[in-house]
């Protein structure tokens, strides 16, 4: 009869409480970064800056170094680096649903980014779902703040009459909360969800203005589409319908409350995995006890015995 190899032996060994412990640290789950980090659009200016000097890409990396420091103090900040031609103004801002500390995280990875995407651009802009990063050299043409610069419309569409009401009155909900709300509003209205955000160097008249632009152009560009987001150069909107209700924002989402829908799954996810883990365990407290009960038949199998050894040399 085969006797187990040492390692095994040792495990089936342990305590059960040694055991679970084993088996639920050893565990490794795939955990997904958060939804703020996933890149939206990219704007880079087709015109690139001639740099024999090296001058443009010192000022460049001052200017974002300046703002990845600033963002662990603040959800907006504006400035400028250099002098003469090679002066490049620049900005970040973060969702006003995000905390300083996530703020910092959404911002820290932009500047690598947008040197990967727009390379020596005169001026760029990379949009987070949570923040965004904005430059432009010294004489760079300026746009008009309702530019739109990107959308994005669901693919689903609403069956039923009464969704353009509601989704009309929720966003004219909108317009009006983000100027009374310095910039950044947030609601629900009969199962839908908007959020808006001015940039904040624009005032609240102006705010509200780009905000009510935004409104029209997401009535016009997305139709029914069940969800929208429109992003005009100084403010952008978006907007949900739930049919069966608004879900609960969870604390993790940003702006997007169905990601509250994920956490039951996740709560699924680590509940069937504990309960694997537990009947794993009860598997080896069972295999131990088979062991123990092996064991004590091979001894008392050998103390039938115990002269053997002794007859033998006898014998000799």
């Amino acid at each position: 009869m085969g006797f187990p190899s040492k390692p095994l032996f040792y495990i089936l060994h342990l305590p059960p409480i040694f055991l679970f412990l084993l088996l639920l640290f050893s565990t490794n789950p795939t955990q997904s970064a958060p939804d703020y980090t996933s890149l939206v659009y990219k704007g880079c200016s087709k015109e690139a800056f001639q740099d024999p000097t090296g001058l443009y890409s010192q000022a460049l990396s001052a200017l974002f170094g300046t703002l990845v420091q600033q963002s662990t103090k603040s959800k907006f900040f504006k400035t400028t680096t250099g002098t003469g031609q090679t002066t490049i103004t620049g900005l970040f801002q973060c969702r006003g649903d995000l905390s300083i500390g996530d703020c910092y995280k959404c911002v820290s990875g932009l500047p690598v980014l947008t040197d990967k995407m727009c390379g020596k651009a005169i001026a760029a802009r990379v949009q987070l779902f949570g923040c965004y990063i904005l430059y432009e050299v010294a004489g760079f043409t300026q746009v008009s703040g309702m530019e739109m610069l990107f959308k994005t419309c669901g693919r689903s569409t609403a069956a039923g009459s009464g969704f353009e009401e509601r989704r009309d009155t929720a966003l004219s909900v909108l317009a009006n909360g983000v100027a009374s709300g310095h910039g950044f509003f947030t609601t629900s209205y009969q199962s839908m969800y908007v959020l808006g955000q001015c940039e904040g160097d624009i005032g609240d008249s102006d705010c509200g203005e780009c905000a009510k632009s935004a409104v029209q152009r997401a009535q016009v560009e997305c139709g029914n589409a069940i969800s929208g987001q429109i992003y005009l150069h100084k403010c952008f909107i978006s907007y949900s319908y739930y049919p069966n209700g608004v879900p609960r924002r969870s604390s993790s989402s940003y702006g997007s409350p169905s990601s509250g829908q994920n956490t039951g799954r996740t709560v699924a996810i680590i509940l069937g995995g504990a309960a694997g883990v537990g009947f794993l365990v009860i598997f080896l407290m069972f295999a131990r006890n088979l062991l123990k009960k092996h064991d004590g038949i091979a001894m008392n199998f050998l103390s039938l015995c115990p002269n053997e050894e002794h007859h033998v040399k006898q014998k000799r």
